[in-house]
């Protein structure tokens, strides 16, 4: 059984790898430490660890799949920060963002309701990052 202080130590290191923590990490940290170890393994050897993908583009097509899975604001913000932070740019952000309208609008009689959340999202987006919508 881990101490609180290994816990919190372990929560620490997933924010300086991925550059975010979100509050579910926190509640598995506390309540399910073995899952939560085991989840970020996975995250640790598709996102995190060099391979084919660099991290700038893992992040936008994060930025992009989760605007169309109409994640929570806060979940795209800490994507964009990371993004922001690995030294892309707000345009090439809103640029990846673009993409994302065709395909929703070609993908189902949905794809206007999901087209019109993602608006909104890249409207908040560009709020968050400084550029007017």
């Amino acid at each position: 059984m881990a101490t609180r202080e290994e816990k919190q130590a372990y929560i620490d290191e997933m924010a300086e790898k991925r550059g975010y923590v979100l509050d579910y990490h926190k509640v598995m940290s506390e309540y399910d430490f073995d899952v939560l170890q085991a989840s970020n393994n996975l995250v640790n050897a598709a996102y995190l660890e060099q391979r084919r993908l660099d991290r700038k583009t893992k992040e936008l097509l994060f930025i992009v799949s989760l605007t169309v899975m109409r994640a929570s604001k806060g979940h795209i913000q800490s994507h964009i920060r990371v993004a922001l932070d690995l030294g892309l740019s707000k345009e090439e952000i809103l640029e990846a963002l673009d993409l994302e309208r065709p395909v929703v609008l070609g993908c189902s009689m949905g794809g206007a309701i999901v087209l019109e959340l993602a608006r909104k999202h890249a409207s908040d987006i560009a709020a968050v990052i400084g550029l007017e919508a």
